[in-house]
């Protein structure tokens, strides 16, 4: 493995001994990041959180997909920044209250009929928003 600037985040891997648990952690893993990518297009679905559990699945399952996870451009930053208690960037919380909105709004008054449900959606992008808002800005 090539030596990087994160090694000190891969001194919790610690690989499960039985190799049904790792296959199993390993799927989880994958249908947890799947679910991360598809949460950067869909903002219904969390990314920050699916790729969490994808990256503490691949700690004890296989150091080369934890160390990849990490390391990647695109997902390795989320984890990252997590980990380390730095934040999120504005840019992040403009992109996902914006995006997150616009997918409530458009299924509130094209979509849903129901008075309820509507409400409901309106509180969980009211609370979304509120959760988001209030994380630690990264600059």
């Amino acid at each position: 493995m090539k030596n990087s600037k994160n090694d000190y985040l891969f001194n919790e891997v610690n690989e499960n001994k039985n190799r049904v648990i790792r296959v199993m952690l390993m799927i989880i893993g994958i249908i947890s990041l799947v679910l991360g990518i598809i949460g950067i297009f869909l903002p219904l679905l969390p990314t920050t959180p699916f790729l969490l559990l994808s990256a503490a699945c691949f700690a004890k399952s296989s150091k080369k997909f934890y160390r990849w996870l990490l390391e990647n451009k695109y997902f390795g930053e989320y984890i990252r920044n997590y980990k380390e208690k730095r934040g999120i960037p504005i840019k992040v919380k403009i992109y996902s209250c914006s995006l997150l909105w616009a997918t409530i709004l458009f299924s509130v008054i094209f979509v849903i009929d129901s008075i309820i449900i509507k409400f409901v959606l309106v509180i969980i992008a009211l609370i979304v928003s509120y959760h988001i808002l209030s994380l630690k800005t990264l600059k």
